[in-house]
C-alpha cells in the first residue's frame, strides 16, 4: 500500500490521440489527479469520467491536472473515447496489471462475456508537484468512488490552507 507523503511509482502510459504521458512529466501547478477506471465495459465508469469531464475547467482553475487510465488497449481506449465523449480528458491505456498492482489497485477477473478476461478496479491518486501521494481512494467494487464536486471543494479548502497530506503514520 502506498502511503502519503512517499514518492508514487513512476507510471508511462499511451494516451489516446496523444504520445506517452509520464507521471513525472505532468506539470501540475498544484496536483495531478490520476483516475483509474475499470474499462469500457463498466457503464458507472462512463457516467463518471463523463462527470470528471465537464469539471476539468474547475479542475485546472486549481492547477490541478488530470488523466484517466484503464487496463484496455488501444483500440478500446479509442472507442471509450469517442462513444463516452470525452473530448478533452486524456485517456490513457495500456495499464498493465502488475503496474496495477505495484500501484495497490484492486484486480478482477472478468465475469461475464462483457468484461475484460482481467483488469483493476477504480482508484484515484492524488499527487503533488513533488511527485509524492497527497491522497488515494481505492476501490474492490465499481462504486462508492469519490464525488468531483465534493473533491473540489476539499481541494480548494487544501490549496488555500496548505493542508498537509493525511495518513503518513
Amino acid at each position: 500500500m502506498l502511503k502519503p507523503r512517499t514518492e508514487v511509482p513512476e507510471i508511462t502510459v499511451e494516451v489516446v490521440n496523444g504520445d506517452a504521458w509520464s507521471l513525472s512529466g505532468s506539470d501540475a501547478e498544484f496536483m495531478t489527479m490520476v483516475v483509474f477506471y475499470r474499462g469500457y465495459h463498466c457503464p458507472i465508469c462512463k457516467t463518471y469520467l463523463q462527470n470528471l469531464e465537464s469539471n476539468l475547467d474547475k479542475f485546472e482553475a486549481l492547477g490541478v491536472k488530470t488523466i484517466a487510465i484503464s487496463s484496455n488497449n488501444q483500440e478500446i481506449a479509442e472507442k471509450t473515447k469517442q462513444e463516452w465523449a470525452l473530448e478533452r480528458l486524456p485517456l490513457g491505456y495500456n495499464l498493465s496489471i502488475e503496474k496495477a498492482r505495484e500501484l495497490g489497485l484492486y484486480v478482477s477477473e472478468g465475469i461475464n462475456e462483457n468484461e475484460p478476461e482481467i483488469f483493476s478496479e477504480p482508484g484515484l491518486y492524488l499527487v503533488k508537484a513533488d511527485g509524492s501521494l497527497y491522497a488515494a481512494a481505492i476501490q474492490t467494487m465499481p462504486f462508492t468512488r469519490p464525488n468531483f464536486d465534493e473533491l473540489l471543494g476539499a481541494l480548494k479548502f487544501v490549496k488555500a490552507k496548505n493542508y498537509p497530506a493525511r495518513g503518513e503514520a
